[in-house]
């Protein structure tokens, strides 16, 4: 057994599927299935469930996967605390971002980062927030960045910055030439909420439970599991939802869509960098944090 071997294993399991596990590993199905063959051998015990359409772990696999994970990302902080060692800044730095964060903040960030510091490679999830959060808890993500508060204590999470969310309806929409509507008036219209899990649905949830109003009075027509997809369905007029300024700002400019206020209703909201309380960080995300703070500099409110 090497830490190739459980590498390959990882990807498999990731991938649920040999072939693909060989495309992102560049190698051949027949060599991918040998290196499991051998994992197997050397725990006497079969790791992976070859299915018609998937590979999927055994009760054994899900075991070792857990700590494979834990074995490669200990390698990778092992390099990169040599690397700082020597004076460089250098590896493989895991993140997540939930929707907004990952698609809207992160990535110009990470960037900057990898332009100054050319050798770091960055593998950066994006997911809602719960499951960004069991990813840093399980141990498969350093940090990541979401856009609701944890009440899980093994969570540390910090002001990064500020987001503000809106009333997004279609452009021709009969609300369209009005700048905010009522919350009256809000639970008659077709509403669309993400699913269960997103930060973006708990900071909604949260807003309308300081102002006193009732949530589930919403005429909730569809659960959708992505922000963009919900963009979608408000320029094809399936409903109205309160999304992040961020997320809309070129379909704002585009006119395809327009954004309101809600009258006694405050939709700002933070996103928080967020990572596990006990763990130490590696070198590595320790610069990244050093540097993201320096790249943003909003103040918490």
């Amino acid at each position: 057994m090497d830490l190739w071997q459980l590498q390959i294993f990882c990807k498999v399991v990731d991938l649920k599927s040999f072939s693909r596990a060989g495309r992102a590993v560049h190698l051949s199905q027949p060599t991918v299935s040998s290196h499991i063959k051998d994992l197997e051998d050397h725990f006497d015990c079969r790791l992976i469930d070859r299915l018609s359409k998937e590979a999927l772990p055994t009760q054994a696999g899900r075991l070792l996967y857990r700590y494979a994970k834990r074995m490669i990302a200990l390698r990778d902080e092992a390099d990169s605390a040599m690397a700082e060692f020597m004076g460089k800044v250098k590896g493989r730095l895991d993140l997540g971002g939930s929707t907004i964060p990952g698609a809207f903040v992160l990535p110009a960030i990470i960037g900057a980062f990898t332009a100054r510091f050319p050798e770091v490679s960055v593998n950066l999830t994006i997911a809602d927030t719960r499951q960004v959060i069991e990813a840093i808890l399980g141990g498969d993500l350093e940090m990541g960045v979401v856009g609701a508060v944890s009440s899980n204590k093994s969570i540390l999470q910090t002001h990064l910055v500020d987001d503000e969310m809106c009333l997004v309806v279609a452009a021709d929409h009969r609300w369209s030439g009005k700048t905010r509507v009522s919350t009256k008036q809000l639970r008659t219209e077709p509403f669309i909420i993400r699913e269960p899990g997103s930060g973006t649905l708990k900071s909604i949830q949260a807003s309308f439970s300081e102002a006193g109003l009732n949530f589930n009075e919403l005429n909730v027509v569809a659960r959708i599991g992505s922000t963009e997809a919900i963009r979608q369905g408000i320029k094809n007029r399936m409903g109205v939802s309160i999304l992040s300024a961020i997320a809309v700002s070129d379909d704002v400019a585009a006119g395809k869509v327009k954004t309101l206020a809600i009258d006694g209703l405050n939709l700002k909201r933070a996103f928080y960098l967020t990572r596990h309380r006990q763990r130490s960080l590696s070198p590595l995300c320790q610069a990244f944090i050093e540097f993201i703070n320096n790249q943003i500099r909003t103040p918490p409110t």
